[in-house]
């Protein structure tokens, strides 16, 4: 080797040797193989992406069968870091699924491009590709976007500090010419970067000649790394990186610049980032190496924190042993002086109980008493029968009474023994550390539950940060009208989400027309606080239907207020409200905005709820055919008079009469703080007994704060429920003939704002 050589593999054999925990992958856990950057700056093994790729689709997107074709992610032989790439991708879809959500649901990380850059993805797939993995390194989410992995790139000088590693870890192991011949092969000297062959010296010079091209190729010490001379562009191949992104902090070509994704970010040439980042690494390492008297000081101190946390946590372990034993010898103790008080009580009782069985046992012929009396009555000596007979006679007479009114000597019931421990289990259940966190309160004004659970809850006041929280659900008993038998089974078991990072968190695939109780806790420092107390709700008795208020069909831009998610529309009694009034006077009446939902129903049962204000005047509320609709915003003089509809929740002279046939509508009325019942007739029922159709004061109920509408289209019925209790108010016949539309109907002020599920738009696939 030459004195060059020499020079390089001494300065760097011994620091080398000290860096190798910078030169293992996070992920497998072995010296990075061909390492890319990730967007965070953190390098992965090119090998490591793919599987984490291949996993996180597996993940997002179950295909079906787990037996998939041979070759498939799924039937692959694993790897040594199977396991660590299923925990990391486990751990960042519980942070997509109870982290940050926006107003509208879950974050989405899938694209439908056609793209095959990414492993898992067929040209023309319906399943959508995965771009996003989570970083080994800082734990956030990485979207690869459309290129997936071939946007990244290599990190060659970490993959040179790696080789070189190699070399200084078999420094005995020599790297050999590759054009000897194999009799007699030499020991290389150089390495040809543009070649890509290592040499000796003679078949350097052989192939190298002085004044050729060759000549001029880029040489450096043996090496089996060899990387190319020029960083070319992942976006544009065949361009060369001569830019650097200051936004991105990657580099970048003149045509991501130009056109591409960099065009609107701050670049700076590739020299001047060079010698800008040089500089403070520079700096960074000659302020550390300045520091390293300071660094040692705190290692030490470090290596002390370690023996005394070990120390305190074995004097802690200790402490708790010996508390616990206490309690154990305390509880021993009463229970030892518990059960003997029950055995004494229990003696006696049947030493008595045994007594009186042997004094009526005297009573029965030939045997005790009895037979003692018949022996006393032979004999003929009435001076001698006389003094016997007069105290037996009275024992005879003490027997004859005892058995008249018959008492056990005893009770055989051992109530007053009985334990009631639910305070003290209580007790035990909360007793917990001093550093334990406070339970956090479920904030019912917040949580929905629908087929799905939205559960929000509050921390304590301590205001100290806690880890992690876990909400706990079950079904419970004898609460579903049509159990399903597979899940029967888990009635009343408790099952818990995955760790929640935030305040709230989501359920799904809740059975419909159940109650479900729910409880959470936290966790710090591996310490779990006590549950939260208990909070039950009743999931609606069909799945929800998605909607937003309609703005084309019927709606009346001059009275009505939609705001721009189209979930919340207000009727301001105004000007034209005044005017339309002023008809009364010629025996006409104010009529009715009506607006609708943008989706209709055709088939099977759906559930909505909503909230109407208070202070609304009148609202009406329900569903209503396509062909009545029509009719409603094409004819509104039919509608101007509330004795047209049957369902008005006044009491005008035309609802006398029960309405017998089935409509295409059902509406129910709320205002001014009301809800009325339509009069009721063989088609309808109404679940509060108190409700006379006789007497209009008990078909007025309080209006609920939430209201939620179940339309059974193949059944033909309509049912409005108090959204909080999920307690029916009413239900009728409605003629499902065409396409059903929740309908809604504003007279005056009012508000009406949907449930934020209701307005959910789900993607799906």
């Amino acid at each position: 080797m030459t004195a060059e050589m020499r020079r390089s593999s001494g300065a760097f054999s011994v620091p080398i040797k000290n860096i190798e925990r910078e030169l293992i992958c996070p992920i497998c856990k072995e010296l990075f193989t061909h390492p890319l950057i990730l967007p965070c700056q953190h390098s992965v093994c090119h090998k490591c992406v793919k599987e984490l790729l291949m996993l996180n689709h597996e993940d997002s997107f179950d295909a079906g069968s787990e037996s998939s074709v041979p070759g498939s992610p799924r039937s692959r032989v694993p790897s040594p870091s199977m396991e660590r790439l299923d925990r990391l991708v486990r751990s960042a879809t519980v942070r997509r699924s109870f982290g940050s959500r926006g107003r509208r649901g879950l974050r989405v990380f899938s694209s439908y491009s056609s793209s095959i850059s990414s492993p898992g993805w067929r040209r023309g797939s319906v399943t959508p590709r995965v771009t996003a993995i989570p970083c080994p390194g800082c734990q956030h989410d990485i979207d690869l976007g459309e290129r997936g992995i071939s946007m990244l790139f290599r990190n060659f000088t970490l993959e040179s500090i790696v080789e070189r590693y190699r070399q200084a870890a078999r420094a005995a192991v020599a790297i050999m010419c590759n054009v000897c011949k194999p009799s007699n092969q030499q020991e290389a000297t150089k390495s040809c970067m543009d070649c890509k062959a290592s040499y000796c010296n003679e078949c350097f010079k052989l192939h190298h000649p002085w004044g050729t091209p060759k000549a001029q190729h880029e040489y450096v010490g043996p090496t089996t790394n060899f990387r190319p001379k020029v960083l070319m562009c992942p976006e544009h191949e065949m361009e060369k990186v001569n830019m650097y992104c200051e936004v991105c902090r990657r580099p970048v070509c003149h045509l991501c610049k130009l056109g591409g994704s960099h065009a609107n970010h701050k670049v700076t040439s590739m020299s001047s980032a060079y010698k800008i980042l040089k500089e403070k690494l520079a700096k960074s390492i000659h302020y550390l190496i300045s520091k390293e008297d300071q660094v040692r000081t705190q290692i030490t101190e470090l290596d002390q924190l370690i023996s005394q946390t070990e120390e305190n946590g074995q004097l802690a372990e200790r402490q708790a042993n010996e508390h616990f034993e206490r309690l154990f010898e305390t509880l021993q103790e009463r229970k030892s002086e518990m059960l003997r008080s029950i055995e004494q009580s229990r003696n006696r009782r049947i030493d008595q109980l045994k007594g009186q069985v042997e004094e009526y046992q005297g009573m029965l012929e030939n045997s005790g008493l009895v037979g003692y009396a018949q022996e006393v009555l032979k004999e003929t000596d009435q001076s001698c029968f006389v003094q016997t007979a007069k105290q037996l006679h009275v024992r005879i007479q003490k027997a004859t009474e005892s058995l008249k009114t018959f008492h056990p000597s005893a009770d055989p019931c051992f109530d007053e023994f009985v334990l009631d421990t639910s305070k003290e289990e209580t007790l035990l259940k909360e007793m917990c550390f001093g550093g334990v966190p406070d339970p956090p309160l479920i904030d019912l004004s917040h949580s929905r539950v629908y087929n799905e659970a939205s559960i929000c809850w509050r921390l304590s006041d301590d205001h100290q940060p806690t880890d992690h929280h876990v909400l706990e659900y079950r079904k419970l008993e004898g609460q579903s009208q049509s159990p399903s038998p597979e899940n029967s089974e888990d009635n009343g078991v408790w099952r818990a989400t995955d760790r929640v990072y935030g305040s709230s968190a989501m359920v799904h695939d809740l059975e419909p027309d159940s109650r479900y109780a729910f409880r959470v806790r936290s966790c710090r420092n591996s310490m779990f606080s006590p549950y939260s107390p208990e909070v039950s709700f009743h999931t609606p008795p069909a799945p929800v239907f998605s909607f937003l208020f309609s703005d084309k069909c019927g709606f009346s831009t001059e009275r009505l207020i939609l705001n721009n998610q189209r979930d919340t529309v207000e009727s301001i009694a105004g000007m034209a409200f005044l005017l339309a009034a002023e008809r009364v006077q010629t025996g006409s009446y104010v009529g009715l905005d009506y607006i609708i939902g943008d989706t209709g129903i055709s088939q099977g049962r759906h559930y909505w709820a909503f909230r109407v204000e208070p202070y609304s005047y009148m609202v009406k509320v329900g569903v209503a055919s396509d062909t009545k609709l029509i009719e409603w915003f094409h004819s509104p003089r039919d509608t101007s008079s509330p004795r047209y509809d049957h369902d008005s929740g006044h009491d005008s002279g035309s609802e006398d009469a029960c309405y017998e046939l089935s409509q295409p509508f059902t509406l129910i009325t709320l205002g001014m703080g009301k809800l009325f019942i339509p009069k009721a007739s063989s088609s309808s029922s109404v679940s509060s007994a108190s409700v006379s159709s006789g007497d209009p004061g008990n078909r007025v109920l309080p209006m609920p704060q939430r209201l939620g509408v179940c339309l059974d289209y193949d059944a033909h019925r309509v049912y409005f429920y108090d959204a909080d209790t999920m307690r029916c108010l009413f239900e009728r016949q409605v003629d499902c003939s065409g396409t059903m539309f929740p309908a809604f109907g504003l007279m005056g002020s009012g508000k009406v704002q949907l449930e934020e599920f209701i307005t959910t738009k789900k993607l799906t696939f």
